[in-house]
């Protein structure tokens, strides 16, 4: 009879693991360390090296493919120039192992003015519910004349009352993410006025090469209806938090303005509303050769 109760314990320790998890979750300042480690390291060691340092086993960097960050930093020499960058938008979820920052950033190849590039980056954390030391699964970004505005500050605590217990099927919480994005992606062939609107937060962020971070529905589909563009993606992979709160996609986009077709890579980061619909809170797209 002993043997039969073990079982009933160990169900009932992880049920009240569960439950702490749901209550206390993981706080902000946990990436904001990751970003100004990483930040330190960079002035220290240079940015291959430190970029080497965070990389998850699976990190990625899109250079504008994308390319395993330990293959990409580990085949290339120190790279020169200067690189600084401060967070204005932060998500984590509310188990801790998965996180998102973005926000501006400045690279400088030597002391002239001539040698500044401005732009935005994202980057996506990833660790795990027994370590949660962040490593980095996503770096990519966008580069634009230099800013002439005020950057809104968007960074969230994660909410614990959104925050669900971890799955007994891994599987089934990215399958349901794979499949949101492919019907944002199938949306996007009827309209991409109408997508942005629908799958997109009220307050979503929309970052695209050689314009600065627009947010929000009414910029957004500003921006959309003066560009005259209509969009075309696939999706590649997904991913989500253990407390199902926090989610991410990537996958490739083809945009056609006119006679000119243009291809990009994109990550889209998806947060749960009140009624658990999963919304893009966060998008990205990075330009890559044509083909």
């Amino acid at each position: 009879m002993k043997l039969l109760k073990l079982p009933l314990v160990i169900i009932a320790l992880s049920c009240y693991a569960a439950t702490v998890m749901a209550q206390t979750p993981a706080s902000l300042q946990t990436v904001i360390k990751a970003e100004t480690d990483l930040n330190k390291a960079v002035a220290r060691k240079g940015i291959k090296d430190a970029y080497l340092a965070v990389a998850d086993p699976e990190g990625m960097v899109f250079k504008p493919e994308p390319i395993k960050i330990t293959d990409f930093y580990g085949r290339i020499d120190k790279q020169p120039g200067k690189l600084t960058w401060e967070p204005k938008f932060a998500r984590i979820s509310a188990s801790g192992d998965l996180a998102v920052t973005a926000g501006p950033y400045l690279y400088t190849k030597d002391k002239s003015d001539t040698g500044k590039v401005y732009g935005d980056y994202v980057s996506v954390w990833r660790g795990t519910l027994a370590d949660k030391n962040l490593k980095l699964l996503f770096n990519l970004g966008i580069q634009h004349p230099e800013s002439t505005g005020n950057y809104l500050t968007d960074m969230k605590e994660p909410d614990a009352a959104k925050a669900t217990s971890p799955s007994k099927d891994p599987f089934n919480g990215k399958t349901i993410i794979l499949n949101t994005d492919k019907s944002l992606n199938a949306s996007l062939k009827l309209s991409a006025l109408g997508t942005y609107k629908e799958f997109f937060e009220t307050e979503g962020h929309f970052y695209f090469p050689g314009f600065e971070p627009m947010m929000g529905h009414d910029q957004i589909m500003k921006f959309l209806a003066n560009q005259a563009i209509t969009i075309t993606a696939e999706t590649v992979n997904a991913g989500r938090a253990a407390s199902n709160d926090l989610a991410y996609s990537y996958g490739r986009a083809r945009i056609r303005k006119g006679n000119i077709v243009s291809n990009y890579n994109y990550v889209r980061v998806w947060e749960q509303d009140a009624k658990h619909r999963w919304n893009v809170a966060l998008e990205v797209l990075s330009a890559i050769e044509n083909d």
